[in-house]
């Protein structure tokens, strides 16, 4: 009988995937009530009603999450999951090859069907809204974490009525519109599926909004959330920068793609870091001291930037393998080093030109990454085009053999190919046209609310060509398509600069030291390593591979003396004038082994030297487009 009953089941399962449900016929919404009160235990309850007619139904657990780039949909984290209809349980079953899908049989009698869930804030496992995702004072809420949605010929325009229930006394922060909202509960606008998994929340018990552009029609405002009240502290003049960063991207844009925009951060050590873009916000998690301690602000001065950028760059105007219509399609990245390359790039240059990067530092970034890039051995059998298409599987892999193996270097690589195509507009129009015309061109228009314009390579090129005919087909094959052992260093070169090495700890590399917890010699040594002497990547032909170190061993000694930072710098400044070869020490697994490491040059550390042959369009670029503003400073909510 059970047997007879599981093959029903599954008969019933298949045909419900031809089956619209009567939800998406009649537009009826989808409800969804979201309770949070036990964020701080790392918990959230969700319940659902979906307007299903009896017979199959097929219901969808969101998988391709927009900006993620991978099927990383936090289904692990679900849990609790029950179906019922008409006051009874209904059986459901999980789809034996797409696990993001569930099958269930809709009796009859029933209009709807009622759905509890409860998902795992702190269960870890994934990135992105599969991250840790709350403490005991704040909560990074994302809409996919919590929701089902059924069949529908535009699943992106499923109606949902959404509410959430906030722990006493919370605050939070959106650019989803809001309906009302009374004690703890908040009430949101119906709105399409797109623009509810598209408008993620953050909400806390510290909490603070700033408006960077008081008195505007289109509101700018950037949301403060974090596990301490002291950490919401914002210098003013960190808070104009923020307000000209807002005023150089419509300058760069010469256009507004969204109602309203919110930065959403969050300040804090447990929870996940990263940025991701959304249409009309973006979810930017960074450290608790991100805005009181000026390293901390320097080394992350180009996350908020390059979200901001998305709004135009990825979620405007999308790459059409990533335009997908539903969550549940695969998603094709063969044009991330535009979606990200170029924001990548566009993200440092607004950094700059609004003051959160100085000049300085936005060359001495080009150089560490140029340096990088050019000893990564992956570049004799990868081409960067591939990175692109197995993106999915590179943003998960572990950071052991990144330089055989290379990862997502469309974002640092994008920084150099952009560069080189912004210099080459310079010196082609002898500084007429630049990269601004071609973000103006392609990613301007008309101003109004979110929409998606998708794009392929073909429309990039042509705009390019617009500007100033200069091959950009063969530019871009060359750099993007095709094996390219070197790294592309012309932009560095035709911007007027040259790629050198000091043997002093340039300044923006130690507050990078200070910040990631490690020392680096790669350029000398060819390896990283941690505080407690833990060995990262080692380049190969490296000294210290040549002399048998591997990353996953822990430096425990430099000429017999135990290590640190100092010591290890110090025996490779002697070697040069000594000439006597580094005697390592490591351990790895209990045992311990010797290494001889014959290497004279000194420490090398990648910095810009100026070429006075050459103008200096770099010096250009990042100069801002707008005056400063005579304003007053942002105000405070």
């Amino acid at each position: 009988m059970e047997m007879k009953r599981g093959w029903l089941l599954w008969l019933l399962a298949l045909a419900g995937f031809v089956v619209v449900s009567a939800a998406a016929a009649e537009n009826l919404p989808v409800k969804l009530d979201v309770d949070a009160t036990d964020a701080p235990h790392d918990l959230l309850h969700a319940r659902l009603h979906i307007p299903a007619s009896p017979g199959p139904l097929t219901l969808f657990y969101p998988k391709w999450i927009p900006g993620e780039h991978s099927p990383t949909g936090p289904i692990n984290n679900l849990t609790g999951l029950t179906f019922t209809a008409n006051g009874k349980p209904v059986e459901w079953q999980r789809d034996a090859e797409d696990m993001f899908t569930f099958h269930l049989v809709v009796p009859a009698g029933a209009d709807a069907v009622e759905v509890s869930l409860d998902f795992l804030l702190a269960a870890g496992g994934g990135v992105y809204s599969g991250g840790a995702s709350s403490t005991a004072r704040l909560l990074d809420f994302n809409w996919n974490q919590v929701l089902l949605y059924p069949p529908s010929p535009s699943p992106l325009t499923i109606p949902f009525a959404a509410t959430l229930k906030l722990p006493a006394d919370w605050k939070f922060g959106t650019a989803l519109p809001v309906e009302n909202s009374a004690k703890n509960k908040i009430k949101f606008s119906t709105a399409p599926l797109e623009t509810l998994i598209d408008s993620p929340v953050i909400a806390g018990e510290f909490f603070r909004t700033v408006d960077l552009t008081p008195g505007e029609k289109i509101p700018h405002l950037m949301h403060l959330v974090a596990d301490h009240a002291a950490d919401l502290e914002l210098k003013p003049e960190d808070a104009v920068r923020f307000t000209r960063l807002v005023r150089e991207a419509e300058a760069l844009f010469g256009a507004r793609h969204y109602r309203g925009y919110h930065f959403l951060v969050t300040l804090s050590e447990h929870v996940a870091h990263f940025g991701l873009e959304h249409h009309e916000s973006s979810d930017d998690r960074l450290a608790e001291n991100f805005l009181t301690d000026e390293d901390a602000r320097s080394q992350a001065a180009e996350l908020m930037p390059h979200e901001l950028v998305h709004s135009w760059n990825g979620k405007f105007r999308r790459p059409a393998g990533l335009a997908t219509p539903d969550y549940q399609q695969p998603m094709h990245g063969e044009l991330l080093w535009v979606y990200e390359g170029l924001t990548d790039y566009l993200g440092k240059v607004l950094a700059a030109r609004s003051g959160l990067m100085t000049p300085t530092n936005f060359r001495a970034a080009f150089a560490q990454t140029a340096a990088m890039l050019d000893r990564r051995d992956g570049r004799s059998w990868r081409s960067l085009a591939d990175t692109t298409v197995a993106a999915q599987l590179l943003y998960d892999s572990s950071g052991v053999g990144t330089s055989r193996r290379r990862g997502v270097d469309f974002y640092p690589e994008g920084d150099l190919i952009w560069l080189e195509a912004d210099t080459r507009l310079r010196q082609q129009t002898h500084g007429q046209k630049s990269l601004d015309d071609f973000c103006k061109k392609f990613y301007g228009g008309e101003s109004g609310p979110p929409r998606v314009v998708p794009y392929a390579l073909d429309e990039v090129v042509k705009t390019l060509e617009e500007i100033s005919p200069g091959g950009w087909k063969t530019f871009f094959q060359q750099r993007i398509y095709q094996i390219a052992p070197r790294a592309p260093v012309g932009g560095i070169e035709n911007g007027g600069w040259k790629l050198a090495y000091t043997n002093e700890v340039p300044p923006l590399l130690k507050i990078r030291e200070g910040q990631r917890k490690l020392t680096d010699m790669s350029c000398s040594l060819g390896f990283t390593l941690g505080t407690d002497g833990g060995v990262g990547d080692v380049l190969p032909g490296s000294p210290a591979d040549q002399a048998g170190i591997s990353q996953g061993m822990k430096l425990i000694a430099v000429d017999g003396r135990a290590w640190s930072a100092k010591i290890l710098r110090d025996a490779v400044k002697s070697a040069v004038t000594n000439r006597a070869a580094i005697k390592l020490l490591t351990e790895r697994d209990g045992y311990y082994e010797n290494h001889t490491v014959n290497y004279r040059g000194g420490e090398k550390y990648p910095v810009l030297e100026r070429n006075a042959a050459q103008p200096d369009w770099i010096g250009e670029i990042v100069k801002p487009l707008l005056p400063e503003p005579a304003t007053n400073p942002p105000a405070k909510k």
